[in-house]
């Protein structure tokens, strides 16, 4: 039987063939971690909107969110009904908000130490983005401002 060759005569042997060996990487067992800071959003953008949207107006601001890029794309969204969001708001580094009764749900929910380090974003609510052209202008402008501040924080 052929006993088991030494590791370092192996690494010779590769080397005098001219062959660089290829070791398998073995994935690092990361132990959990407590809550994230708030300066450490994993959550790169979410969008306030108003829980009145209809379909024609949802399909407008999905396409916008999309052409604005992959992390607006997959921005997470929240609607306002009766002045409460309908959910939970996580800490984001940038939130798009389409009206003023959806910003100040926004603020009435979000903690002082997640406004000072987020970027927010006001926006014209979707009904008049789609009747007047300044408004489209306006959330185009929104979304490029949106769009940079995620650039410069890698996301």
């Amino acid at each position: 039987m052929n006993a088991p060759m030494p590791a370092a005569h192996r690494a010779r042997v590769l080397h005098a063939l001219g062959l660089t060996p290829w070791v398998r990487r073995v994935a690092k067992v990361v132990p959990a971690m407590a809550e994230p800071e708030l300066g450490d959003a994993d959550v790169a953008c979410v969008v306030i909107l108003p829980a009145s949207c209809n379909a024609r107006e949802l399909d407008l601001l999905g396409r916008a969110l999309h052409a604005g890029g992959a992390a607006l794309a997959r921005a997470a969204r929240i609607s306002v009904q009766g002045g409460q969001l309908a959910s939970s708001v996580p800490a984001a580094r940038a939130y798009l908000v389409f009206g003023d009764a959806q910003a100040h749900a926004l603020g009435r929910a979000l903690p002082a130490a997640v406004m000072s380090q987020a970027l927010i974003v006001l926006a014209d609510e979707p009904k008049l983005v789609l009747a007047d052209a300044t408004a489209k202008r306006r959330l185009w402008n929104a979304l490029r401002s949106v769009r940079r501040a995620l650039a410069s924080a890698g996301a």
